[in-house]
């Protein structure tokens, strides 16, 4: 049993009647101008088909008539052509005329509507490079300045000061590093640093 949904719309339809009359509709290349009347002619042998009606067959009709490879196919010494094929007829000139300014008129509307979209288009791409260079650029976080460490005053030792268990500072050449006096031995001193190593160094060379 054939599917008898309806069509939904007016590609269907003429997807449709080019299936069942070849001869007289395409669906590419040049199309064939029609017979005059060619509805009726329609309407009549499809008239039991539940899948199409009068009006979906009379707007497949004007989408199929109006569209550009149509109108390309009505211009001189063309022939009309009925649902089977035959010939019905040589085009009038009122008619490749009015074919050839319709045809004129549409594809000027689709150049018009083209550059109109291009242009909206560039206009479009203008306000966001605008808005881009509008905002400023966010600023990398600055790192933290370093903190310079002061240096720190000291003195030579006393010869009171010089004494086991006392905290003492040391000369080291790059600064002074905290260390406690472990013993004593004339002017060797014998010191550890905070880091537990053990060295021997000059009384003169223990600040306060």
């Amino acid at each position: 049993m054939e599917n008898s949904e309806k069509l939904a719309n007016s590609k269907e339809v003429i997807a449709y009647i080019a299936e069942r009359f070849p001869k007289c509709f395409i669906l590419e290349g040049e199309a064939k101008p029609l017979k005059i009347g060619i509805f009726q002619d329609l309407a009549e042998r499809l008239s039991d088909d539940p899948k199409v009606s009068k009006t979906q067959l009379r707007a497949g009709l004007r989408q199929y008539t109006s569209s550009w490879r149509y109108l390309h196919g009505v211009k001189p010494g063309a022939s009309r052509v009925d649902l089977d094929g035959n010939p019905c007829g040589e085009l009038e000139e009122e008619h490749i005329e009015h074919a050839k300014a319709t045809l004129e008129e549409s594809k000027a509307k689709v150049a018009t509507r083209r550059k109109e979209q291009a242009k909206k288009a560039r206009e479009e791409a203008k306000a966001k490079k605008t808005a881009r260079a509008a905002t400023p650029p966010k600023r990398r976080p600055q790192p933290a300045a370093k903190k310079v460490e002061q240096p720190v005053e000291t003195r030579a030792l006393n010869a009171d000061e010089i004494t086991v268990g006392n905290n003492v500072s040391v000369n080291m050449g790059k600064g002074n590093m905290p260390a406690t006096i472990v013993e004593i031995n004339k002017d060797d001193v014998r010191i550890r640093l905070s880091n537990g190593l053990q060295m021997v160094v000059k009384a003169e060379n223990l600040r306060s």
